[in-house]
């Protein structure tokens, strides 16, 4: 399929604006006025008897983005290429997470996407679809009627992330619903799967934004990364020096624009 670079073609917009110092190759962002919002929908698994774990769920929100991303239907030959160029080109990477349970999850099952889950959806474990983007206004009738709301869920303590797995690392100073913070480590995982593609990272290394744990940071920690990564404009010092990029909110929803909802770091 070639180089993580060439499997990730259709984000090439998306990397012009969070690593532009190697997006050489990048073309010009599409004009986000006079053309249909886009975005990627994240179907939320919560069914009523078994609810998922907070952790579990936004682990699997962040597989799914990525991995549709990274799937060979997205990449150049592939049939969803050309939608998901589109929506990383329109200038903001939007996802709006719905809940499904029982019937309602099956039906998206039908639409195009991909799956991820995290553990056993049966105890507790978490599974999300990522479907292909498309305009908001043009959306499944399987999709139009699931809830956008009630997706809050108790929270977990899932202790230290695995050593060698990249983490997404949650704001501690902004609450966020959990359908939220579920689009916001899908962009996460998205960008840091972006970045290690268009800096020379191996397929491996790519991959395993798939496994991305996710966990809240420490209020030192956070304040931290942010001095890093405003050392410049670009993001390139807070990369080079601690291998981390953040996602900073279009404001759209429940926080101000521009905040820093998460940041992703290459390893713990």
């Amino acid at each position: 399929m070639g180089s993580p670079r060439e499997r990730l073609a259709a984000l090439a917009p998306l990397a012009a604006r969070v690593c532009p110092w190697v997006a050489d190759d990048a073309p010009p962002e599409q004009d986000d006025d006079g053309g249909p919002v886009r975005a990627m929908p994240l179907v939320l698994r919560i069914e009523r008897a078994t609810p998922p774990r907070p952790t579990a769920l936004l682990e699997a929100a962040a597989a799914a983005a990525v991995g549709l991303c990274l799937d060979e239907r997205s990449g150049p030959d592939g049939p969803w290429y050309d939608a998901v160029a589109s929506w990383a080109g329109a200038g903001r990477i939007r996802k709006l997470a719905r809940r499904a349970r029982t019937a309602h999850w099956r039906a998206v099952g039908e639409i195009d996407g991909l799956t991820a889950g995290v553990g056993d959806p049966e105890a507790g474990g978490g599974e999300v679809r990522a479907l292909v983007p498309g305009p908001v206004d043009d959306v499944a009738h399987e999709v139009r009627r699931l809830q956008i709301g009630g997706t809050d869920l108790p929270d977990d303590e899932p202790g230290a992330p695995v050593a060698d797995r990249p983490v997404i690392w949650l704001n501690p100073t902004v609450e966020q619903s959990t359908g939220k913070a579920a689009a916001q480590v899908g962009h996460a995982s998205m960008i840091l799967a972006t970045v290690l593609a268009w800096t020379g990272a191996d397929d491996p290394t790519v991959d395993a934004v798939t496994t991305a744990a996710v966990r809240t940071a420490t209020a030192a920690d956070w304040e931290h990364w942010i001095a890093a990564l405003a050392a410049d404009g670009s993001g390139r010092s807070g990369w080079e020096e601690h291998g981390i990029t953040a996602v900073r909110d279009a404001g759209f929803t429940e926080v101000a624009p521009g905040t820093v909802t998460c940041i992703a770091a290459q390893r713990p």
